[in-house]
């Protein structure tokens, strides 16, 4: 508790904290709400997968440039004008679809320009905490964020949905989102006009191709990350598509339930990711932390398989409890590993190409899980795409200088402790 609050002590850290809660909380209202809203419009996976597909194309298409964005401009303004982007598509979607005017159309083009603000603000927020704080401190920082975030996007806000969709219909929580971006950008707006970076910025007259080349350069000369990102990569292809589209569909089409009931099993993911948050924050990072980081998402993979061998309420919310725990764990160590070892002037772009790699493959995941559903049947891709994405999970692990570097990490911890460890944001992991 004391070094939370110092933490609390540092103002514009403080305006960053409470606006990425209230965003998160409406964030979480939203993964109800497109679901729900999807299945609507349509009864079929398609309809769910298409939307993915429009997320996260141009995501992926305008990784890069963000993250050479956040690294060469004020990494505050980047983020503001990203929140400004969402807060009116999401108000638009919200009018839409509280008139009853809603198309399917309508939500691929709002979801694919809110894919292109994601990919100028997720680099920028992942590098400004190094900016705000000493290195001493972001341990804390991150573990403080990874108790809210689960919270917030996995519990509070798919409970406010589900309520907001029996009580005011999808349209109350798309705006409800849109007022918690609003509250965000007021955040960063009181935030000091000038966020010092916390090393100097990368000069501004070299190219963003230039730039975009270093960081790739620094990235392929260290197997911790370009394995991780590979491994990520891989996984998330096989299972991400359909355990984001198809569990939604297990709960309303084969187990009958509302969108209340998909708040309750999204929910006990966030209990799972806010349970593991916790105990990290009391125990620190394990010492061998990529050798962890790869058996805990294996393990969440596996849990992905839960899904499609639940025949009840309780069993998908278990499985997704389990899923969102270990995933947490090996989050909290992945982004912290990577703060505290990727240089300050880097971790935009780096921060970029990890996303970049690791969810470039997801429009294909998308696009594939309706037609192999369709053929297989929904429960058996999900049973294959999480045994299937775990083996590919573990194979990372046995990249020729993945342990090496993780015992290399592991000395150089012990022979400097530090304050516990931990984080919130990001994908499988690397050593």
């Amino acid at each position: 508790m004391a070094s939370s609050r110092s933490l609390f002590a540092n103002r514009d850290f403080r305006l960053l904290f409470t606006g990425r809660c209230v965003s998160l909380l409406g964030d979480g209202a939203f993964l109800v709400a497109m679901a729900w809203q999807a299945y609507t419009l349509s009864n079929a996976p398609s309809a769910l997968s298409l939307l993915g597909v429009a997320m996260t194309t141009p995501l992926i298409v305008l990784l890069l440039f963000g993250g050479v964005v956040s690294d060469r401009y004020d990494r505050r303004k980047v983020m503001l004008l990203a929140d400004g982007v969402r807060a009116a598509l999401l108000a638009i979607l919200g009018a839409l679809a509280a008139s009853g005017a809603l198309r399917l159309w309508h939500m691929v083009l709002i979801v694919a320009v809110y894919g292109s603000a994601q990919a100028f603000f997720d680099p920028a927020s992942e590098a400004i905490v190094p900016d705000l704080l000493a290195p001493s401190q972001l341990g804390q920082a991150n573990a403080l964020e990874q108790v809210v975030r689960p919270l917030a996007l996995r519990l509070a806000g798919p409970a406010l949905g589900g309520a907001l969709i029996g009580v005011v219909g999808s349209g109350g929580a798309f705006l409800v989102d849109a007022a918690s971006f609003t509250v965000s950008a007021a955040t960063l707006w009181a935030m000091s006009a000038h966020v010092r970076p916390a090393a100097a910025p990368v000069a501004p007259e070299a190219s963003a191709s230039r730039q975009i080349l270093e960081g790739w350069a620094y990235v392929r000369r260290n197997v911790w990350l370009w394995g991780t990102f590979a491994s990520a990569g891989l996984a998330y292809l096989l299972f991400m598509g359909p355990a984001e589209v198809l569990l939604p569909f297990v709960l309303k089409h084969e187990l009958s339930g509302s969108g209340a009931q998909l708040g309750l099993v999204l929910g006990a993911g966030g209990l799972g990711s806010v349970g593991c948050a916790l105990v990290m924050m009391r125990s620190g990072l394990p010492s061998r932390g990529i050798t962890f980081m790869y058996l805990v998402w294996a393990l969440a993979t596996v849990a992905v398989a839960g899904y499609g061998l639940a025949n009840t309420l309780w069993q998908l919310m278990l499985a997704s409890l389990a899923f969102n725990l270990l995933e947490t764990a090996g989050t909290i160590v992945w982004a912290t590993i990577k703060q505290r070892h990727v240089p300050g002037t880097m971790l935009g772009r780096v921060s970029s190409l990890d996303w970049l790699v690791s969810i470039g493959l997801l429009p294909v995941s998308f696009a594939l899980t309706a037609p192999v559903s369709a053929m297989v049947g929904v429960r058996t891709t999900l049973i294959a795409a999480g045994l299937a994405g775990a083996a590919v999970t573990l194979g990372g692990l046995l990249l020729p200088g993945m342990r090496r570097a993780d015992r290399s990490m592991a000395a150089a911890g012990s022979a400097s402790p530090s304050p516990p460890a931990l984080v919130g944001a990001l994908q499988p992991g690397s050593s």
